[in-house]
């Protein structure tokens, strides 16, 4: 399905002071410019600033190994049809180790055959916090035994970071970069 951008890049001489300063602190940091997400929260200059902060210690200094953390990136993405952390995230997560066949399972909706323990681990708890709202004991207690309690908060924060993301661009119509990722189909009702 086709959008139009609602919230297109804005042009530097219609930014307001605020949104020129994070406009600038972004591009000076490790995403190097506003793209994706920080496109439409550029609307809203100081939930820009703070949600890129979030997002820069989850995806740059977090205590989950890189691997789990694009793994679970693409979980999120897959739930929420979200197509730009999609075409952007499934390249890193094949480069961090992910397999092509657990790519595959989640771009179909499925549950993946094929994942390392850590990944199963993550991928349980984020798909039992999104369905029920919160997790049952033993996948609490495996997820601790696994990640350790900063990992579980680690978890929690990428998954809803990357939830937060995926609203915003979802509701904004952020197109998906040019990729040679294939783009999801919507998932069933």
């Amino acid at each position: 399905m086709s959008y139009l951008d609602r919230m297109p890049p804005l042009e530097r001489d219609a930014m307001s002071e605020a949104q020129r300063k994070v406009a600038d602190a972004l591009a000076a940091g490790p995403r190097g410019g506003v793209k994706g997400p920080f496109i439409p929260l550029l609307r809203s200059p100081e939930l820009m600033d703070r949600l890129q902060k979030v997002g820069e210690y989850l995806r740059f200094q977090s205590s989950l190994e890189p691997r789990v953390s694009e793994f679970t990136m693409l979980v999120v993405s897959r739930q929420w049809t979200q197509q730009f952390e999609w075409a952007i995230h499934v390249p890193l997560a094949l480069k961090a180790g992910v397999s092509a066949q657990a790519v595959q399972s989640l771009a179909e909706g499925r549950r993946p055959q094929a994942m390392a323990v850590d990944e199963r681990v993550a991928y349980d708890f984020c798909d039992e916090l999104v369905r029920n709202h919160g997790v049952g004991d033993a996948t609490y207690r495996q997820a601790v035994d696994q990640f350790g309690e900063r990992g579980v908060m680690d978890l929690v924060g990428l998954i809803g970071y990357f939830t937060t993301v995926s609203m915003v661009m979802n509701v904004a119509h952020t197109p998906a970069p040019k990729s040679e990722v294939a783009p999801l189909e919507p998932l069933p009702l």
